[in-house]
């Protein structure tokens, strides 16, 4: 069967049995790869699995034929099934599984097949194919006259959220949300969304109703109105979010309760949160490096955190800061608490914690296993423990209808640690109801039984002291055997496959008695079954197989029993990620140093000693030596600094931690500082580093020049703007002149608060007509011919740019460097002497010429000087030295 000839499932004439059931399901899930259980493989068939086979490298073979043609198909075993979807969801493919419902033999043809889940790149929830620290993100994605309503869910977490933009502000959007897939109507979607690697799925038009999405998220919340969540007046989103809620009910199996874990929702608006343009995001390093990895990076630095569920919340609050500071001087006051009483006890408390949010969703989905319930049951009765590690004054619930206010009393304290406490006392009756269901120590899958603890249930109980007393059972009738037969090694056994048996090997086959029914022939040995053994048999299988039934029907009890828990379980796993968040912000505050930012109404940026976090951490694990810390200051006069100095003198780096500081403050976090004071800030814009945009045929300079003029419309007098050696990508003098406008533009326009780093000597003349600038540059010494980084930012431009000597340390031919030296000062005296031009290209034999034009060195001057009849012996040794350390040392 070829894509050229598609199957007509209503039409399914000529198809074996298996294959008519096979397309049925498929035609339900046409653009999914479809695994069809069969016995202890899943397989798939025709195009599906030349896809697996292209995807996965496993084989392809022919068996049979339907309707005339030979049936192709791969398979993958039963047990290595989720390495196989992880691999596929990784490459943004969605996979249906077709799972064995019904009893073999049952029914006159093959066993009944129903697909009991969807996996898709934005919808897992099975640990195996998770990130433990970061959220998988479905969004749905709808535009209508230039505006774009976006919907999006952590179907694991729980987390949904609705928001509207422009479709020029939807990159910024993207690159927050990081979506593993995303949902587009089939007629149309922003370029945005396509220009990307994420799996991008076309839903029906239909299904991006307005009216429907906003029934629906009523519906999923229990609400006849959304105007408690500020969500009422967002149509578009709404449209966006039917798309997304059908699809997320669709890919878990049509459950009536798959989304029951949901019991909030979110609503984002670009002006409530601190703005983080991609690019900002990327040059940052926040949570991925320039290379694309996760390491050295912002996030990396700064989690530590004890569980996946406090990594997940803060890498959400690093991605998603907010203008609004109340959030973060609540957190800043928390750490402060947890700094004067020490946060281990209760980082060690949470080294139990399991991760209740993504086990909340799992029992919503009905997907939980056994030994995730068993790990929700443990956290839970951690609880006291957990509180009893709160800071003291923090361990007291406030009575009904009591403020929290008037308990803190002592300083420091903390309202929010207060809050986070209450929601850490679920109802008792959760944990005393798993620990009475659940065994100490549960099978991995129900199927496998023990998984009811036993004493729950007596009718359990009796089936499975049936299968216990098997053991004593076969132990007797093998002695009573051996007495009977005088076989001496006769044994009694079981197995899967042929039950309950008595093997005797070739040397006792002439004792055997007549009552032995023979049910198997080895080759050095015969087993048999007895009717007493046979009676056994019905009565253990038959008490075994009752045993797996009555346990998935108490299991599917428990699991009815939770559901009107998870909102109650959902406080608790919320309040255990911040807690656990916080915990990890105060001890890398208190390991690395960290200070207590201020935050002021008035235009400030004022940092003292302030250092790079990810920067100084790497140096203290390489022995790199110390950090130099440097100090800026800007203010309502002082709006922009001009940085000049060599390059790796520090220049980028210094400019990324005053970035890196004012995020931090804004999250919440202490800052890498002595001191620091901020005042408003909405946004941080970056334009920092240079690289071809070849997919979109773009080149370095466009790309450079399309960053700044995204800024230059978007900045306003509280964003924070860093520019680095902007107009470097052209001419000279193209470049010089495009830097002074840009420089003019957001001091005299935009008034930004700017960190302006430059090669262009020129534009140092800037602050000298321009008030609210100043001149600053990174300090570097001269020893000889050789050149030492100082990085320290200090007042007034820079003498020069040490571009040779940066290119000897970099490894350049020593010749070179004595051409681009020779040039260089030929240069610079063209430009005080008004001369004429220099050859800028002359080959590296003529440079000693070059340098002859332009005068004696110091090694020469200094040995024309010499008299060397007036020079004793020593004198002379002494003078030769001297001349020695003159010359250059290439």
């Amino acid at each position: 069967m070829t894509a050229e000839t598609p199957v007509n499932p209503k039409d399914l004439t000529g198809h074996t049995p298996m294959m008519a059931q096979y397309f049925g399901l498929k035609a339900d899930h046409p653009d999914t790869l479809l695994f069809y259980r069969m016995g202890d493989f899943y397989e798939v068939f025709f195009d599906d699995a030349r896809k697996a086979n292209r995807l996965l490298d496993i084989t392809l073979t022919t068996r049979g034929a339907s309707a005339g043609q030979p049936v192709v198909m791969a398979g993958v075993p039963v047990h290595a099934l989720e390495s196989y979807l992880a691999r596929l969801v990784k490459l943004g493919e969605a996979v249906a599984i077709a799972e064995q419902v019904g009893e073999v033999g049952a029914a006159k043809g093959p066993v009944e097949r129903r697909v009991t889940r969807v996996v898709t790149p934005g919808t897992v929830t099975d640990s195996e194919l998770l990130s433990d620290r970061q959220d998988t993100v479905l969004l749905a994605v709808f535009a209508h006259r230039a505006r774009v309503g976006l919907a999006w869910l952590a179907l694991a977490e729980g987390r949904l959220g609705l928001g509207e933009c422009t479709e020029a502000e939807l990159p910024s959007w993207l690159a927050r949300l990081v979506p593993a897939e995303i949902l587009v109507s089939t007629e149309g979607a922003p370029a945005a969304v396509r220009q990307g690697t994420v799996a991008v799925v076309n839903r029906p038009a239909w299904q991006f109703d307005t009216e429907l999405g906003l029934r629906k998220l009523c519906e999923l919340l229990g609400v006849s109105t959304l105007a408690g969540f500020n969500a009422q007046e967002l149509p578009r989103a709404h449209a966006a979010a039917a798309a997304l809620i059908s699809y997320a009910e669709h890919t878990s199996g049509g459950a009536k309760h798959a989304l029951g874990h949901v019991k909030s929702l979110g609503v984002e608006k670009a002006s409530d949160l601190l703005e983080l343009p991609p690019a900002t995001l990327r040059n940052l390093e926040l949570t991925q490096t320039l290379r694309g990895e996760s390491a050295p990076t912002l996030l990396s630095l700064l989690d530590t955190c004890r569980t996946g569920m406090g990594s997940r919340q803060l890498r959400l609050w690093l991605t998603h800061p907010l203008r609004e500071r109340r959030d973060a001087l609540e957190r800043h006051a928390a750490i402060a608490v947890l700094t004067t009483h020490g946060p281990e006890p209760l980082r060690q408390a949470l080294r139990g914690v399991s991760d209740v949010q993504r086990i909340v969703a799992r029992i919503a989905l009905r997907q939980v296993r056994p030994r995730e319930l068993a790990g929700l049951r443990d956290t839970l009765a951690l609880l006291p423990q957990l509180v009893a590690c709160l800071p003291p004054g923090h361990c007291r619930l406030p009575a009904a209808g009591e403020d929290v206010e008037p308990l803190l009393d002592d300083e420091p304290t903390s309202a929010l640690l207060l809050r986070l406490h209450a929601a850490l006392h679920p109802d008792e009756r959760i944990a005393r109801h798993l620990a009475a269901t659940i065994a100490a120590e549960p099978a991995v899958l129900l199927r496998d039984g023990g998984v009811i603890a036993s004493g729950f249930d007596a009718e359990l109980d009796e089936l499975r002291a049936i299968a216990t007393n098997c053991d004593d059972f076969l132990v007797a009738l093998e002695a009573r055997e051996r007495e009977r037969t005088g076989i001496a090694n006769l044994r009694v056994q079981y197995n899967k496959v042929h039950g309950f048996y008595i093997e005797v090997t070739t040397s006792g086959l002439d004792k055997v008695p007549a009552d032995y029914q023979r049910r198997q022939t080895l080759k050095n040995a015969e087993r048999y079954i007895t009717p007493e053994l046979r009676a056994f048999e019905d009565k253990a299988l038959s008490a075994q197989e009752r045993s797996l039934s009555r346990e998935k029907l108490l299991w599917e009890t428990l699991l009815d029993d939770l559901q009107p828990t998870l909102g109650i379980l959902g406080e608790l796993a919320r309040a255990l990620a911040s807690l656990d968040a916080l915990c990890a912000l105060t001890e890398r505050a208190q390991t690395l140093g960290w200070c207590r930012p201020e935050f002021v109404s008035h235009p400030c940026l004022d940092i003292e000693r302030g250092r790079h976090p990810v920067v100084e951490a790497r140096l203290a694990e390489t022995g790199g030596g110390s950090f130099i810390a440097n100090d800026c200051r800007l203010d309502a006069r002082t709006r922009m600094l001009i940085v000049t100095g060599p390059n790796m003198g520090g220049k980028s780096t210094f400019m990324r931690q005053v970035a890196l500081i004012t995020l931090m403050a804004a999250i919440g976090s202490y800052v890498p500082a002595a001191r620091c004071r901020l005042g408003p800030i909405d946004a941080i814009h970056t334009r920092i580093g240079a690289a071809d945009d070849l997919a979109n045929a773009q080149s370095t300079f466009m790309v450079e020049m399309t960053e700044a003029a995204a800024i230059i419309h978007s900045a306003t007098d509280r964003s924070l703007v860093l520019m680095d050696e902007i107009g470097r990508g052209t001419s000279t003098f193209d470049g010089l002149a495009l830097a002074g406008a840009i420089a003019s533009q957001l001091h005299e326009k935009n008034r930004s608060f700017t960190l302006f780093a430059t090669h262009y000597f020129e534009l140092t003349d800037f602050p000298t007509k321009h008030a609210g600038a100043l001149n600053m540059h990174v300090s570097a010494a001269e020893s000889g011919d050789q050149i030492v980084f100082l990085h320290a930012i200090e007042a007034g431009p820079a003498s020069r740019s040490y571009g040779v000597q940066v290119a000897k340390l970099a490894g350049m031919p020593a010749g070179l460097v004595r051409q681009a030296r020779a040039t260089l000062e030929a240069l610079e005296a063209q430009q005080s002497s008004g001369a004429a031009q220099v050859d800028l290209f002359a080959a590296p034999a003529a440079a000693d010429a070059a340098a002859a034009a332009a005068g004696p060195s110091r090694a020469e001057a200094a040995l024309m000087a010499l008299d060397p009849d007036q020079l004793a012996p020593r004198e002379a040794l002494e003078a030769l030295y001297r001349l020695k350390a003159l010359l250059p040392k290439d």
